[in-house]
């Protein structure tokens, strides 16, 4: 019998308690080990029952063991003190309160964030990212404020059949029951986002408010009374419906989310964000209220537009075009054709969003590429994803060569203190007195091989044992009131070389290039010497049944009597199982096609405890393998179709396993330890934990993005937008005359026998219409001549201004020193100039010499 409406009933603390109470209001505890280890106090069993949910437990807990707690001076002066540490935490300087003309306040948008598992509002490594962003701005003393929805079931429960297919669940989520309140305006009303949509309808939204540490989390909920039945679904889960379902969800994130933060600035009286950052294309329609909130201050759409571009980053995390939310131009154009953004045309909103370039789609509206019009600065998440995405969004910038297309990359981070596993925490305490790892910890003496040995091996206990009960509760499901088999008492072994292999199942990552020689495999997992455990998990999207079929072969493999103990597929992944997961895994495996992965930050959380890569020079592993911190899958681009390519990248996987990890793995000396295997641990503590952590990752953005950001906001915002009012005129004419724009003539000189050291002296004469030299920047573009007449590793150096006559072209010359030998090339180039342009690339302008 099911329940007609179900409601959380919160606990009332004792008064002792009172701290217990703001210590769960504050997600802090989801990565403060402290707070975490006062909970578990509470009640250890229940704690581990509800999957350290502390507001949970609060609900749970026997109120005789309450009363008990709150007679426990003991444990009453340890809450009391951790409280005390926690609103040090929130008050006091910290990183970013030390720097000088830093933006007032970050918006940061996104369509999951990944907290904590007793919060499901994440679906993979997008929201876990934005997840570890919050959590390192908390932690830097960043005033960020986040802004996403709240789905009601999350993404989906996932379940495995008796024949290996994924069956998927929406447990529905009571907000009553979460570490969240909702905003509220002045006279305690719960405040209201409204959006006009076709037909005279309206969709409306509360907006909950979680701290995040330092940060505040604002989330969108339209399940309320106000709204139809149809609209109460808008967020009922996250990435669920079709075409026009997403896009009402990602208008109430872009058009509403803006909407909320003007609430809640009004409310708290707090700075508004100068800066807005969006996390992927899902919330680009923010740009858009912002530039409707400008025109009602009198500026154009075009005006507008500059303002709004100065202060937007857009992070773009996808590699490929298919994972790019397209929609059609007439469900746009219905649904912009409304009281939607006062003052914005429809056609405007169209050009922003149109594939009007060389291989485009005319028929749909692409939200990256209106995230990167109306973003000044955009970045990849890796620096050969950068790349990727210089490539793939190239078209948007003709005539520039990939490398000048104006998208940087800041290399992914993890959050440390949430994937470093309390038994490595407990460790350093231990040695060093300390609750936070660092790269020091592990360079010296004080932490020895066998002490990073006996932990690494009670990591791979731990997650063996977890093992164990996720897949005796899985058959519990599968087969209620029918015993587990006895087998699963001893599935996996804690003294097994294991090799892990968790993330979504998109058929680009892989899951089943194990499997393909399954005779190859059955033999590393059950050699009588070296044998080798894996331990599987992932979600395939409910509509990717290409992807289910994937987990259904590894689940029917795995189920031979002979494997069953040595390899396993975990269903439900989570950050729960995650946080046991990446620590208790020997060798992190990631084998996805190149360069289809745009970071893949599983990796690096398990590097944090100590645990090897093995994974294909894609993503961050691209850039951070060094030979020692694990190995590299050769990459067989030049394989003659995907199957080929399979199965050579497949053999080289297995013989890696095969003839160098398990050896080095299960070589030890007299005290049972493997030396050279540690030697690895401690150099990749000790190299990557500062390079991979979330902080690192934070910093680049503040101080390579946001900063800038900020800067270029407040100079086009100055004097009622006076320079924003210039710079759209100045744009407009630029555009306009562009055509008349040419490189005349190339005159060079100076090197005759060209010698190392020589210089090269270049005149360039300009035909500039009606612009003058003060519009444009003219350079010498110079580099090393491969195939033909194309330059590679090439620089740029400016040409002056020498004359400029009326009615003649203009005359810019300077010299070039002949620094490198070998082959040499240069050619010219013309762009557009202005102080308040971020790259030369900005307006897609370009006069080349022919």
């Amino acid at each position: 019998m099911k329940a007609i409406r179900r409601f959380t009933v919160r606990t009332v603390l004792p008064t002792a308690l009172a701290a217990v109470g703001d210590l769960a209001a504050n997600l802090r505890w989801s990565w403060h080990e402290p707070t975490r280890q006062l909970f578990e106090r509470m009640d250890p069993e229940r704690w581990d029952e509800l999957g350290h949910d502390p507001i949970a437990l609060l609900g749970g807990i026997d109120p005789a063991r309450l009363d008990e707690l709150a007679n426990d001076s003991a444990f009453v002066a340890d809450a009391e003190a951790l409280r005390d540490d926690l609103r040090c935490y929130l008050g006091e300087p910290r990183w970013y309160q030390s720097l000088q003309n830093a933006p007032e306040r970050i918006a940061y948008f996104s369509p999951e964030f990944g907290i904590a598992s007793a919060i499901p509002q994440y679906s993979g490594g997008l929201g876990i990212l934005a997840g570890d962003h919050l959590k390192s701005a908390s932690d830097l003393g960043l005033p960020l404020i986040g802004v996403g929805l709240f789905y009601k079931a999350g993404y989906f429960r996932q379940a495995i059949d008796r024949d290996g297919w994924q069956k998927e669940s929406y447990p529905v989520l009571d907000p009553d029951g979460l570490p969240m309140q909702l905003l509220r305006d002045a006279d305690g009303a719960a405040a209201l986002v409204t959006l006009a949509l076709p037909g005279g309808e309206a969709m409306h939204a509360h907006v909950w408010q979680m701290t995040v540490g330092r940060v505040v989390l604002l989330l969108l909920d339209t399940d309320i009374h106000e709204n139809s039945e149809a609209l109460r679904g808008v967020t009922d889960r996250l990435y669920g419906g079709g075409g026009e379902h997403r896009l009402l969800q990602e208008l109430l994130l872009g058009v509403g989310g803006v909407r909320a933060i003007k609430r809640y600035v009004e409310v708290s009286g707090t700075p508004a964000p100068e800066v807005f950052h969006t996390n992927e294309g899902h919330a680009g329609f923010l740009g858009l209220e912002r530039i409707s909130d400008l025109i009602a201050q009198g500026l154009s759409f075009d005006e507008a537009l500059q303002v709004v571009r100065a202060g937007t980053l857009f992070t773009t995390h996808t590699p490929v075009p298919a994972g790019i939310d397209r929609f059609d131009l007439g469900l746009i154009e219905r649904y912009f054709s409304t009281e939607l953004l006062r003052g914005v045309d429809v056609a405007d909103v169209l050009a922003l969003g149109a594939e009007d370039y060389e291989g485009g789609d005319s028929g749909v509206f692409n939200m990256a590429v209106m995230g990167l019009r109306l973003a000044q600065r955009a970045n990849g998440v890796s620096q050969l994803h950068g790349e990727v995405s210089r490539g793939m969004f190239g078209a948007l910038w003709p005539g520039f060569d990939q490398a000048d297309v104006p998208i940087t990359s800041v290399t992914n981070g993890v959050h440390a203190p949430t994937w470093t596993d309390p038994l490595m925490v407990g460790l350093v305490h231990e040695k060093l007195g300390h609750f936070e790892t660092s790269a020091a910890d592990f360079a010296g003496p004080a932490i020895t091989d066998g002490d990073l040995w006996a932990v690494r091996r009670a990591m791979r206990e731990q997650l063996v044992a977890d093992a164990r009960c996720r897949v005796k509760a899985a058959w519990e499901e599968e087969n209620p009131g029918i015993a587990a088999p006895a087998w699963m008492d001893s599935l996996l072994d804690p003294d097994v070389l294991t090799i892990g292999f968790a993330r979504r199942v998109p058929t680009y990552k892989r899951l089943t290039l194990m499997l393909h020689d399954e005779d190859r495999l059955r033999a590393l997992l059950t050699d009588p010497e070296r044998p080798v455990q894996l331990v599987i998990a992932g979600k395939s999207h409910p509509a990717d049944d290409g992807g289910k079929a994937l987990i259904q072969r590894l689940v029917q493999f795995a189920s031979a009597p002979e494997l069953r103990e040595r390899i396993v597929f975990l269903p439900n992944y989570d950050i729960a199982m995650a946080r046991l997961l990446y620590p208790g895994t020997d060798i992190w495996l990631n084998n996805p096609l190149r360069p289809l992965e745009a970071c893949g930050t599983s990796g690096m959380k398990a590097a944090l405890n100590g645990s090897l890569n093995l994974s294909i020079l894609d993503g961050w592993w691209n850039e951070y393998y060094d030979g020692e911190n694990g190995w590299a899958i050769p990459t067989a681009d030049a394989a003659g179709d995907g199957a080929e390519r399979d199965k050579l990248e497949a053999d080289a996987m297995y013989d890696l396993i095969e003839h160098q990890i398990a050896p080095r793995f299960y070589e030890r000396d007299e005290h049972g330890v493997p030396r050279r295997w540690v030697q690895s641990i401690r150099h990749t503590l000790s190299t990557l934990s500062p390079e991979l952590s979330a902080d690192r990752m934070v910093r680049e953005y503040v101080e390579r993005l946001y900063m800038p950001a900020a800067e270029a906001q407040r100079i086009i915002s100055q004097e009622d937008h006076y320079p924003a009012k210039h710079l759209s005129a100045w744009k407009e004419r630029v555009r306009a005359e562009w055509p008349s724009v040419s490189v005349a003539h190339v005159e060079s000189g100076g090197v005759e026998s060209p010698q190392l050291g020589d210089e090269l002296e270049v005149r360039a004469y300009i035909e500039l219409a009606n612009l003058t030299p003060d519009d444009v920047l003219v350079e010498v573009v110079h580099g090393r001549a491969r195939n033909g007449d194309d330059l590679v590793d090439v620089q740029r150096q400016r040409l002056e201004l020498v004359s400029h006559d009326l009615g003649q072209p203009a005359t810019f010359a300077g010299t070039v020193r002949l620094s490198r030998s070998g082959s040499f090339g240069y050619t010219v180039r013309v762009t557009p100039r202005h102080e308040l342009l971020a790259s030369p690339a900005e307006l897609g302008l370009v006069a080349v010499a022919h």
